[in-house]
């Protein structure tokens, strides 16, 4: 035992040792943001560290924290905003470091998401080293920090608590350990709606592992091919698009009796977050199963398929300068789709692919709060790995400038944003 902890500890010290490149680029770029949104909120006479834990999202989970369930405002036009539409992890981590310290439930928010945003980090670089290498890895990390509304990731929001956990568990099914998997899934359900994302991706991968099982069984032979699963122990090969397919040789074969009860109780894990919140709403609120739809309902949110989104951007073209924020919106969702079907091209792995489809349909599709729709692709890391594996390929010194450049770009955006409208 004493043998195999020592192992395992210098694994992860291995594991951290080679994401720190990733990780370090990642913190200086954030720390960029955070400097530039406090000199920008101090000539406008605000306060920066208010604007990242006590607006918006971040009061509300704050109120969970403090007071639990039950808070509502109802607005002149009828509609009811209840806290139980914020899921639980948040709040249940801010009660926690404010039981265990002397910070406040707002202090608690920033420092579970200043922690789960460097998690967020090095889950992203595991899985982007896993598929291209860890080159790719630490671009993948670089760009998920300078994206425009990269400053999210340091507030008292979800995104980086439901990122860290989102990318760990695909680790953790891309490298067949689908007990961990489930429960990191188990907890994304706990943290955002989009949480069925995770879910879905555990649950296709189980699903096509179990087929292989029945189709193809090769207890004496590794089985190859772009995008599929690896186990415990895996060899790497260059699969067409620059992605690796990945050779499963699990002791005891892909196939053992323990391998499919292990991807069995991961699978059943998986739900048991999102369901159980949902189902609980549904028994407070008097409302049955989906009484959960009837909350967001209150809050105008529902999915009809991306209809008033695109009406929304549709009603831009109607006049000047509006017109350009409608082509701006175009661009944008142009844009996503687009990174989307070169990862189905490059045939990422099905996990991925799952994962940020049911992101990036969720948020795109959503009814309401159209200016939230950057920060809810936020998650949606896969889609920039086509992107970090182009950066990865070009010299040090010319990446270095890409990446410094949005790097400013970002952090006097996300100052201008917070400091304006800010996300709803």
């Amino acid at each position: 035992m004493i043998v195999l902890d020592t192992r395992a500890g210098t694994a992860r010290i291995g594991a951290l040792r080679r994401a720190a490149p990733a990780l370090l680029g990642y913190a200086a770029v954030r720390a960029l943001g955070l400097v530039v949104l406090a000199l920008w909120s101090q000539a406008r006479g605000k306060d920066a560290y208010t604007l990242l834990t006590a607006r918006w999202d971040a009061l509300w989970y704050t109120r969970v924290a403090e007071l639990g369930y039950g808070y509502e405002v109802r607005l002149p036009n009828g509609d009811v905003h209840s806290n139980l539409a914020f899921f639980p992890l948040l709040p249940w981590l801010e009660r926690l470091v404010a039981a265990v310290s002397p910070l406040s439930y707002a202090d608690g928010g920033f420092v579970v998401s200043l922690l789960a945003s460097l998690a967020a980090a090095w889950g992203i670089f595991a899985v982007a080293d896993h598929v291209y290498g860890p080159r790719a890895g630490v671009c993948a990390v670089l760009l998920w920090a300078v994206l425009p509304v990269g400053i999210v990731q340091s507030m008292a929001y979800s995104e980086s608590l439901f990122t860290a956990l989102a990318a760990w568990s695909l680790y953790a099914v891309l490298t067949g350990r689908w007990v961990t998997a489930g429960v990191l899934a188990c907890l994304a359900g706990l943290t955002r709606p989009v949480g069925l994302a995770v879910v879905a991706a555990v649950w296709a991968a189980g699903a096509v592992s179990f087929v292989r099982d029945r189709s193809a069984p090769a207890p004496h032979g590794a089985r190859t091919g772009p995008g599929a699963l690896g186990g415990p122990e895996t060899r790497r090969a260059t699969a067409p698009g620059g992605a690796r397919a990945f050779a499963s040789a699990p002791a005891g074969g892909a196939g053992a009796p323990g391998v499919r009860l292990r991807r069995a109780l991961g699978m059943l894990l998986a739900p048991l977050g999102a369901a159980g919140y949902v189902l609980w709403v549904g028994h407070r609120t008097g409302t049955g199963p989906l009484g959960y739809l009837d909350v967001q309902a209150g809050w105008r949110n529902g999915f009809d398929g991306g209809y008033a989104f695109a009406r929304f951007v549709a009603e831009k073209f109607t006049a000047f300068p509006s017109v350009l924020a409608g082509l701006g919106l175009t661009l944008g969702v142009g844009l996503v789709v687009w990174l989307y079907v070169i990862c189905v091209r490059r045939r990422q792995p099905l996990p991925l692919l799952v994962y940020a489809g049911v992101v990036t349909a969720l948020a795109l599709c959503a009814s309401s709060y159209f200016g939230s729709k950057p920060r809810l692709l936020l998650p949606a890391f896969p889609l920039l790995l086509p992107l970090a594996l182009a950066l990865a390929r070009l010299r040090t010194r010319r990446s270095a400038l890409v990446v410094g450049a949005a790097a400013v770009a970002s952090a006097v955006y996300g100052a201008f944003w917070l400091n304006g409208s800010g996300p709803p």
